[in-house]
């Protein structure tokens, strides 16, 4: 190999080689493989991992709270990053959801709260105050 360089964006490298048996020199690419990662719903339906449904979800539990952009998006890159990590190809919503509130546990407990009552579906005010009692607790 004569040279070898990252692709400006990172997402892949350029390889200069030579043939050792004829002496002629050629390029080659090599980029990195996405995996294609699908969520598997709570009706049982698969569908392709959407950050931007995950980010769309955060900054709804977010909405007047002061938590920047910058913020819920370096956290939706943490999660994806997290579950391909994983390396397994389907992964349930209520993983993702964990990872969310957990998050949003430690950003704004008020985005948390909002969060928890759309995720698991809340249906009266004493599931709110169990939240509530168990944030405290924390």
């Amino acid at each position: 190999m004569l040279d070898s360089r990252e692709a400006p964006d990172g997402t892949s490298v350029r390889r200069r080689r030579e043939c050792k048996a004829c002496g002629r020199r050629f390029t080659t690419f090599e980029q990195i493989e996405q995996m294609e990662l699908f969520v598997v719903k709570r009706s049982g339906r698969r569908e392709p991992f959407d950050r931007v449904k995950v980010l769309k979800g955060m900054r709804i539990a977010c909405a007047g709270r002061p938590v920047s952009s910058e913020q819920l998006e370096s956290t939706v890159a943490d999660i994806e990053r997290m579950l391909l990590n994983r390396l397994e190809r389907e992964v349930a919503s209520a993983v993702i959801g964990d990872m969310v509130m957990e998050r949003l546990r430690v950003i704004d407990q008020v985005a948390y709260v909002r969060f928890a009552s759309v995720y698991r579906q809340f249906e009266d005010a004493t599931q709110f105050r169990e939240l509530v009692k168990n944030l405290r607790k924390r």
